[in-house]
């Protein structure tokens, strides 16, 4: 993983570790788009995707702000060259060629808001980024940032749908942040490095609809049931966290660039053809019988190759599992009903 790159020393053995990690040798030409790029999220995930040597050219879009952004990142002596495009006249361009398109774009959440008051002006945005994609890089895998994922990401597949150019395989929710964080509060309770442990998390991304997996983690530890059930509850209450620990002042940006970059580089990697590329997304599925499904999906060259199975579940979880499917359920169906409202499928 590209963390390496953020590891200083004087080393020789890891400075030519480092320069081998930038070397364009045999990699593949790469550009991604990240709309929403002058935001909160956007700007440190913009960093983030300048600092990964898998990406070659970095397009960065946003309704202002973005020559600055670009300009301070494209300093930055790593692979990629960078390109600032400001405005809807200039989406087109920015989006052109793009084999990965990141979408952060929207308002954050404040205290007291939950991820569905946000609904009405970040559904609004998703709806006209996603025609531009449809028009303009149709081919390119799609990174859904902009919350409420659960509904966003109905929204996207409606758009390309009516566009002609839906590919379900090239869809993708963001859950990273989920799996970032229940394997953060695992390790603290199971007292084990944080870098072994891998956590899944299914459902959706928001509330009760994130069910993390502590039965399947790894290593596993021996932890009491009411340890597992707080754990589950911070898991879910994890983006109401950060909003109130920062006090009106912001949300979880840094901890969701984070783990934006780290999908991203996973898409990559499973464009690149690396194999067994396995992390947790929130994809069409028919592995529930809801049509949108967050779970294990194996990455390849043309995105999904594989969705798996959920696996075993403790009975803590099969409960879990039940209660997230109406919530998700209202959600998807809240999100094609907004493209089937008539004047709003003109842009």
């Amino acid at each position: 993983m590209f963390r390496s790159i953020l590891v200083r020393s004087s080393s020789s053995a890891k400075q030519s570790l480092l320069r081998r990690n930038f070397s364009s040798e045999s990699v593949p030409q790469r550009k991604v788009a990240i709309l929403g790029a002058a935001g909160g999220i956007g700007q440190p995930l913009s960093l983030l995707m300048k600092l990964n040597p898998l990406v070659s050219s970095l397009s960065l879009f946003d309704i202002a702000n973005t020559p600055g952004v670009a300009a301070d990142v494209g300093h930055i002596n790593t692979r990629s060259e960078v390109a600032g495009y400001m405005g809807d006249e200039e989406l087109a361009k920015a989006l052109k060629g793009a084999d990965l398109v990141i979408i952060p774009a929207g308002v954050p959440r404040k205290p007291g808001m939950t991820r569905d008051d946000l609904f009405n002006i970040n559904a609004g945005i998703v709806k006209n980024l996603c025609i531009a994609i449809a028009e303009h890089c149709p081919h390119a895998l799609i990174n859904m940032i902009s919350n409420p994922v659960n509904s966003t990401v109905p929204i996207a597949a409606e758009i390309f749908k009516k566009a002609g150019v839906y590919d379900e395989k090239k869809l993708f929710g963001v859950t990273t942040l989920d799996v970032v964080r229940a394997k953060t509060f695992y390790a603290g309770k199971a007292n084990v490095p944080v870098a072994e442990v891998n956590v899944p998390v299914i459902g959706g991304h928001a509330g009760i609809t994130i069910l993390p997996l502590f039965s399947q983690a790894t290593p596993q530890a021996n932890l009491s049931d009411d340890v597992l059930t707080a754990l589950t509850k911070r898991t879910q209450d994890g983006g109401t966290e950060v909003v109130e620990a920062k006090a009106g002042k912001g949300s979880a940006t840094l901890s969701m660039a984070y783990a934006g970059a780290l999908f991203a580089d996973a898409c990559l990697k499973g464009l690149n053809g690396v194999p067994d590329v396995v992390e947790c997304s929130y994809v069409q599925s028919t592995i529930t019988e809801l049509p949108f499904f967050a779970s294990k999906v194996r990455l390849g060259k043309n995105g999904t190759e594989e969705v798996l199975d959920l696996g075993p579940l403790s009975d803590f979880e099969k409960q879990g599992l039940e209660a997230v499917k109406p919530e998700l359920k209202s959600s998807i169906e809240k999100g094609v009903k907004f493209m089937h409202s008539g004047a709003l499928m003109c842009r």
